[in-house]
């Protein structure tokens, strides 16, 4: 698609692909989104061509030589001083890898992730019930998966009664500490909550860790990025401050 294809002409200057893909660079990312799709960029061209043709209007009626007009310029023009003055102040700001190495081995606590389970569960109403079904897993009569799709009161039960990876603590204290005592591979049970009784079987668990230096990388730069550009931006305020304020 050509940047100089003409989509409209409003008298006498022409509206191309261009200034339409700049008008939808300008609106919100999550509309932005749907750039690629036809039906979007027809109605953002329709939001284009109004804007065109009110401010058309605007100048034949000679709004543009009001007093409204001329003090919204002037706070158009120092909001986009200032911005240029924030961007000056901050455009050279950067975090090396040395410092991000630094934060990292100086903070450890913000990078642990605590003992996890996976883990699949059977919830049933009562402790005789889960027995039975325990009895029958036990016997090879049925597979666990398949007793939680049929019996199991768990919106997790058209997964296998499967509740995914979780840590320490987001589950009933009960349910807690039978999960994170039980072998892997096998069914324990019955544990009474506040829900019911329950049917555990752990799939897998991942002891007390530290996350890689180089999966928070880009995290840690952000971070200390966004802190090192606030303390450029306070102290050159505090500069402004003392200069101007009289």
């Amino acid at each position: 698609m050509s940047e100089q294809n003409i989509l409209a002409t409003i008298d006498g200057v022409n509206i191309t692909d261009a200034d339409l893909d700049a008008y939808i660079a300008n609106l919100p990312k999550e509309q932005q989104a749907y750039a690629a799709y036809p039906q979007f960029r027809e109605h953002a061209l329709k939001q284009l061509l109004a804007f065109h043709l009110y401010a058309k209007m605007a100048e034949e009626e000679k709004m543009d030589e009001t007093d409204e007009f001329k003090a919204m310029m002037e706070r158009a023009r120092k909001d986009i001083l200032a911005q240029l003055a924030i961007n000056s102040v901050l455009k050279d700001i950067t975090v090396t890898d040395e410092e991000m190495q630094a934060f990292y081995q100086e903070n450890p606590q913000h990078f642990e992730k605590g003992e996890t389970v996976h883990a699949k569960h059977i919830l049933v109403d009562s402790e005789e019930k889960a027995q039975d079904i325990m009895n029958k897993i036990t016997a090879g009569d049925i597979y666990f998966e398949d007793a939680a799709k049929e019996f199991s009161s768990c919106p997790s039960n058209a997964q296998g009664g499967d509740l995914g990876e979780f840590g320490k603590g987001q589950m009933v204290p009960e349910f807690d500490q039978a999960v994170f005592a039980a072998e892997v591979g096998k069914v324990v049970g019955p544990v009474k909550t506040q829900f019911g009784y329950h049917l555990i079987k752990v799939e897998d668990k991942k002891d007390a860790s530290v996350t890689p230096f180089d999966e928070v990388k880009e995290q840690i730069r952000a971070n200390l990025l966004q802190q090192k550009q606030n303390q450029a931006y306070t102290e050159k305020y505090k500069e402004l401050h003392d200069k101007y304020m009289k």
